[in-house]
């Protein structure tokens, strides 16, 4: 039987509260809110004891699964529950925990069985770091790296056997946005301009400069990757970049082929601060963190990528269909011979209709491929639904429903364990209801069977994948709200349906026009093709190594501005449908001509 993830990844996201005093250094910058969101960030992901574990921020515990598709939560008292971005890696056969104290000393944790929770503190800590990566190189040595800053660099120390510092930290990673496109901090790599005081005060830290972020070091032959985030995780660019060197404390030399990981387009976006691994069969794979940021900037998921290095050492990932279902292989495989998902997306833009709908939320918002909007019912009444219909009858394998916190502070309770956090409150909910819906599928509109019973399963999955036996012929898939999470609203961010639709492929794009407009951007641009849904712009120095891509819909026009200063750039369109994906041959970007 083949398993199946789509990103975000289907867990049970935990809960937590955030109370903004409205107050940064005694002055008022924001009326002082409340929100109910969930959150789950920075994921730290390793195989150990033949399954895979993973540690995110603020969880109060962790998740593992055998296969990559399915995890499941396991919470525990004996980690620090207020802690963000936790790392784990395999350390003299246990695995070693820590995560960040800003301003604290940073103890760790060690657990050789960690179903059993038996999670010890091995050491109290001896110094503060933030964002830690710990990595045990094949002779033994133990090495720290570190950092979280717009202005501080990302750092590393050797670390001795009780897990303190060997000498001073050597500072390995500074930002040069002058040269590196993709660390500008915004939105498109552009800060938009303020209106509130809140978003005044967050413009003056993108000011600051990138925060740099998320360390993490592979070893691959002789070759050491540190890897790192920026530009910030509320941006839709929010994405991994890495240096190398032939030793775990360099000199480190900047890669071109930064960011590696990098998904500004799609459903759901971000793809920074995250851990790359291997599986049983020697395939790379790469976690990262993925933005909503509406309730709150930390309001986040987690999606895993595959990725691989190629014949010249470049670290990649393929990110073309990131958040579309995704068979987990069962042997080695090549990433880059994925050129076209097993199923397309059905539902973008179809006709919808709900059962009612809150001002300013219409249905039309969970077909819209965009996480940052939702419908929200009318009511917070059981029975709400909310229902697609795809035009004509198609085949249908899979559906991912993506459930949405609308409001919820005006529901939830106050939780009152939790930690201040300077300006912020925050506390995790240990338990609240599970989030449960019923999907029904129709040919007609009129008969309806169930094709996912959420009341028979009892689990709680607020961006739930459901794979069908077979492909169906549908037209109509309804999601009707059984349970939402503190008596809340039902909201569906994503209703997307997934499978073939009857008919052609749309036709290759021409060959696109592509412009260098200046150091770091490339203006992209190119004629539409009858049939397209949307198209996929893949992007990198050579004809033949376009890893990075960035999905576009209703537009013929990209800018690119995540380029390096002095590289070569090739660019190639891909134009798709409910059919398939039609591959554009890439052309070289050529210089913008002066005035």
């Amino acid at each position: 039987m083949t398993d199946y993830y789509c990103n975000p990844l289907d867990l049970e996201y935990r809960y937590q509260e955030t109370r903004f005093s409205g107050m940064v250094q005694g002055m008022q910058i924001a009326p002082a809110r409340r929100s109910v969101h969930r959150e789950a960030a920075d994921p730290s992901i390793v195989r150990y004891q033949g399954r895979y574990f993973m540690f995110v921020s603020m969880s109060r515990g962790f998740w593992h699964s055998a296969d990559l598709a399915s995890w499941t939560y396991q919470p525990t008292e004996k980690l620090p529950a207020y802690d963000y971005a936790p790392d784990v890696r395999v350390v003299n056969g246990s695995l070693l925990i820590s995560a960040s104290r800003k301003g604290k000393e940073c103890p760790f944790f060690r657990s050789d069985n960690p179903l059993s929770d038996d999670f010890i503190e091995v050491s109290p800590g001896s110094f503060a770091f933030w964002d830690p990566a710990v990595f045990q190189d094949d002779d033994g040595r133990v090495f720290l790296y570190w950092g979280c800053d717009a202005v501080l660099p990302i750092y590393g120390v050797e670390l001795d056997d009780q897990l303190r510092p060997i000498g001073d930290p050597a500072e390995l990673i500074h930002a040069d946005v002058e040269t590196r496109g993709w660390e500008r901090p915004g939105e498109n790599h552009v800060v938009p301009e303020p209106t509130t005081d809140l978003e005044r005060k967050i413009a003056q830290f993108s000011a600051a400069g990138p925060f740099l972020e998320g360390a993490w070091m592979t070893r691959v032959g002789e070759r050491y990757y540190l890897q790192y985030a920026g530009p910030g995780t509320q941006w839709n660019t929010y994405a991994d970049g890495y240096f190398v060197s032939d030793s775990p404390l360099g000199p480190f030399t900047y890669s071109d082929e930064s960011p590696f990981s990098y998904k500004p387009g799609g459903f759901i976006t971000g793809a920074g601060h995250g851990s790359t691994f291997e599986d049983e069969h020697g395939n790379w794979w790469h976690a990262a963190t993925m933005r909503i940021s509406v309730n709150d900037i930390f309001e986040r998921r987690v999606g895993i990528f595959p990725a691989g290095f190629d014949d010249d050492g470049v670290l990649y990932c393929n990110q073309e269909f990131a958040d579309y279902p995704t068979a987990v292989p069962r042997t080695t495989v090549d990433p880059r011979d994925v050129t076209e998902p097993e199923w397309m997306l059905l539902s973008y833009k179809a006709t919808t209709s709900a059962s009612s709908a809150k001002e300013g939320f219409t249905s039309d918002k969970a077909t819209d491929e965009d996480i940052r909007t939702w419908w929200a019912a009318g009511s917070s009444g059981e029975g709400e639904w909310i229902a697609v219909d795809l035009g004509e009858e198609m085949r249908v394998s899979a559906l991912q429903i993506n459930l949405a916190d609308e409001n919820l502070a005006s529901s939830a309770p106050e939780n009152t364990d939790g930690a201040d956090m300077g300006h912020t409150w925050r506390s995790i909910y240990s338990e609240h209801d599970a989030a449960l819906i019923r999907i029904e599928g129709s040919v007609d509109g009129e008969t309806w069977d169930v094709l996912h019973d959420g009341a028979a399963e009892g689990r709680d999955r607020p961006h739930a994948l459901i794979v069908l036996d077979a492909a169906t012929p549908l037209r109509h898939v309804r999601v009707i709200g059984l349970q939402v999470p503190f008596s809340g609203t039902f909201a569906v961010s994503g209703l997307r349906v997934f499978g073939r639709a009857p008919g052609e492929r749309p036709s290759a794009v021409d060959a696109p026009r592509a412009v260098r407009a200046e150091g770091r951007t490339a203006v992209v641009e190119w004629d539409g093709v009858a049939g397209a849904l949307g198209y996929n712009v893949r992007f990198g120095s050579r004809a033949d190594k376009l890893y990075r891509s960035w999905m576009v819909y209703g537009s013929t026009r990209l800018d690119i501005p995540a380029l390096n200063a002095g590289t070569d750039v090739w660019v190639a369109v891909d134009a798709f449908n409910g059919s398939g994906v039609s591959r554009g041959e890439p052309v070289r970007a050529v210089a913008a001509e002066v005035e």
